[in-house]
């Protein structure tokens, strides 16, 4: 799957949203329903939430498909955090921090923040999570 990355920015904020890493949680809708909006083009207004509300909002992304940079930061690299790993119910594993990942044909990738691998087998993005657990009624 090819990494789109699109951003969103206001005087303060930029938000980057990587579609290929959205597990399609809803978070983002259920916690802020009058800046995201699925089915519209562009599907995010940003100019309808503070700033504070969006930082607070994209920290809570489990997959994190939402991240972002603030304009007055010199620094713009993710923070190094210890990694953890907290399993969703009825979902799949996300994986907190910066991890190397090899994959089963050699190849090898650096995830920062969060990465989110597939528990039910379902995804067509092997190993990572892309909601289809939520089409297949996985429990676990």
């Amino acid at each position: 799957m090819k990494d789109i990355i699109k951003h969103y920015s206001n005087d303060d904020i930029t938000i980057a949203w990587q579609p290929s890493k959205c597990i399609h949680a809803a978070e983002c809708v259920k916690s802020l329903p009058n800046v995201y909006h699925p089915e519209s083009s562009p599907w995010m207004t940003i100019e309808n939430a503070t700033t504070q509300e969006l930082q607070e909002q994209i920290k809570k992304c489990p997959s994190g498909a939402l991240s972002y940079t603030m304009k007055n930061e010199e620094n713009n690299s993710p923070e190094a955090t210890a990694t953890n790993i907290d399993i969703l119910k009825n979902g799949p594993l996300l994986v907190h921090g910066k991890i190397n990942v090899t994959n089963a044909d050699g190849s090898k990738v650096v995830k920062e923040k969060t990465t989110a691998f597939c528990r039910c087998g379902a995804s067509s993005n092997k190993p990572y999570c892309d909601g289809q657990h939520n089409k297949v009624s996985f429990e676990g």
